[in-house]
């Protein structure tokens, strides 16, 4: 494979950058800690396809985009999937005396001979882009139906009995472990977050969550479900007797491809016991703070904020709101090596370098508020605590950011505001909170459109009168105005254009693919400090956090969908109470 160096160096070759501009790029992309290629990628400086494009040109071989190829399946197996796999090679095209066959590695001469003398054919070798790569491999997977189908042809004794096995023998049931095999590959081949089994009276429904919504996927036999359950329970290292009480594990697959953890919870249900897995995936890049899809105004109140030396940065939202990829996101641009960061974390997600990570184990007593007592002695600068569950946590919490510590954690609570008051009824004295938080972020993750299939529609008058029921449109209107996304001096309410996906084969006819947040961002001011001290109800803190234009998670939606980022319905399902 080409090192970052050799491309890098080919780019300068070939003249998309000099040598002045890559040394400032790389002295950007150090404070961002990414490496240089990143850089420019991230920051649209050059796009995949042009980085590709001049690796094309520089070896004299013809480039190729294969995002909107359809491959015949007959072509693609003429390449096995672990051999495209490991060399980052697929075969995409063929006529009487070419195989076309696209490349990351034109210097793979040994891999083109064989293939030339395997398929009686010439090979006629395309650069492709690593993103390409990616979407060409999905053909490989026949999809989750016709892989049970497999599975169960391949049953010559027909379905295991749980009857007449003991649980450890079914576990290691071959079919079982297909099954279980295969709804795990699936779920990191789709992207999911969760995993879920459960069982019904005569089936078992298998589902996965991605991006934030649950999808069926498979219902299977009754008769496998005791199976399946043992065997993700050797796989935690879980107790295979234990069926009448709730467990906890985990296990990890490490592949070439990716790195992924799994959290298993299993719980005893009137049918039997429910699975959930919750999939992590540890190779997964982190963001940048731009990436996360902050407004301008909000991304330099923010940035203004994390580079304070001391104080509270909390973070908000539901389960599954994406707060813990804020924090590491925040965590990212803090980390350089004039900082001691220290985390304690349940579990550890995401793995930093120069970041002292540590988990919580409350069977030993080794809670978040022990770890963040035990982090003082360790003269950190920045700690980030995973979540304030209880008062002695908050108030540990609260005691860092005032003897010079920058705390960053993260709380449920449903917007920036009602965070004020569940910090006083943790029993912090008001006084404190507003002498030591900095900022505080309300977050919801909502559904972007796709790019491929996106279309726009005028919002009518029906639409307006049903909207206005439901949010304060006079406020929406003002906001949007104020950030200038729209003028109606110029156009009416009732003509304005938003968008939605139509389905296609990249969204799998969803109309949506992939997620971005919606924020909410209270800078604690001296005005709202003052009316903190005061305790001031939460309505007068959101008149004067509206006057300080404080845009709301609804607000910041309709921005998105106005922008086409996401939908009307989607802002509205994420943010009604």
């Amino acid at each position: 494979m080409l090192s970052e160096n050799q491309i890098i160096e080919i780019l300068i070759l070939q003249k998309l950058i000099t040598q002045p501009e890559l040394k400032e790029y790389e002295r950007k992309a150090k404070e961002t800690n990414i490496g240089a290629l990143e850089y420019l990628k991230q920051n649209k400086v050059l796009n995949e396809n042009q980085i590709y494009q001049a690796i094309a040109d520089k070896h004299s071989i013809p480039f190729t985009d294969l995002k909107d190829k359809k491959i015949r399946k007959d072509i693609l197996m003429l390449i096995p999937e672990a051999i495209a796999q490991a060399h980052k090679i697929i075969a995409f095209d063929k006529d009487e005396k070419d195989l076309h066959i696209a490349t990351l590695n034109p210097k793979d001469i040994e891999l083109f001979d064989f293939l030339k003398k395997k398929t009686n054919l010439d090979v006629k070798i395309f650069i492709t882009t690593p993103s390409s790569f990616s979407e060409a491999l999905k053909s490989y997977h026949l999809g989750l139906q016709v892989e049970f189908g497999n599975i169960k042809k391949e049953q010559e004794t027909g379905q295991p009995d749980p009857d007449n096995k003991d649980l450890k023998e079914l576990a290691q049931d071959l079919p079982i472990i297909r099954i279980v095999d295969t709804l795990l590959e699936y779920a990191i081949f789709e992207g999911a977050s969760d995993i879920h089994i459960e069982p019904e009276e005569k089936e078992v429904d298998a589902r996965y969550r991605i991006d934030g919504i649950l999808r069926n996927v498979m219902t299977l036999p009754k008769s496998v479900h005791a199976g399946i359950v043992a065997r993700i329970k050797i796989l935690s290292n879980l107790k295979l007797d234990e069926h009448r009480l709730p467990q906890d594990g985990r296990f990890k697959i490490q592949t070439n491809e990716y790195n992924v953890s799994f959290r298993v919870s299993i719980i005893p249900t009137f049918e039997g016991e429910k699975v959930v897995m919750r999939l992590l995936n540890e190779k997964g890049q982190l963001l940048t703070i731009e990436q996360l899809g902050f407004l301008p105004t909000v991304l330099a109140t923010i940035k203004r904020n994390i580079s304070k030396p001391h104080g509270m940065i909390l973070v908000t939202g539901p389960t599954g709101s994406g707060k813990t990829t804020t924090l590491y996101t925040f965590l990212n641009v803090l980390n350089t090596p004039k900082v001691n960061i220290t985390t304690i974390e349940d579990p550890i997600e995401y793995r930093m370098a120069h970041v002292n990570q540590s988990q919580v184990n409350p069977k030993i007593g080794y809670t978040f508020a022990a770890g963040l007592r035990a982090f003082l002695r360790q003269d950190p600068n920045i700690i980030m605590v995973g979540e304030i569950r209880d008062p002695e946590t908050a108030e540990i919490a609260v005691h860092a950011a005032m003897t010079g510590h920058l705390v960053l954690s993260t709380l449920h609570t449903n917007d920036a505001i009602t965070t004020l008051p569940r910090l006083c009824d943790m029993g912090i004295p008001s006084f404190l909170i507003a002498n030591t938080t900095n900022i505080i972020i309300a977050q919801r993750l909502v559904r972007k459109i796709c790019p491929k299939c996106i279309y726009s529609y005028t919002l009518d008058k029906k639409g307006v009168d049903e909207l206005d029921k439901i949010i304060n449109l006079k406020e929406l209107v003002k906001t949007l105005e104020r950030e200038k996304i729209i003028s109606l001096e110029k156009q009416s309410l009732d003509k304005l254009l938003f968008y939605r996906g139509k389905g296609c084969k990249a969204c799998n006819q969803e109309g949506f693919k992939g997620r971005i947040g919606i924020y909410e961002a209270l800078e604690i001011t001296p005005e709202i400090s003052s009316l903190l001290v005061k305790k001031a109800s939460n309505e007068e803190l959101k008149i004067v956090a509206k006057k300080q234009s404080m845009i709301s998670i609804l607000e910041d939606g309709f921005i998105k969908a106005k922008n086409g980022v996401t939908t009307v319905e989607e802002i509205l399902r994420v943010t009604k109470e």
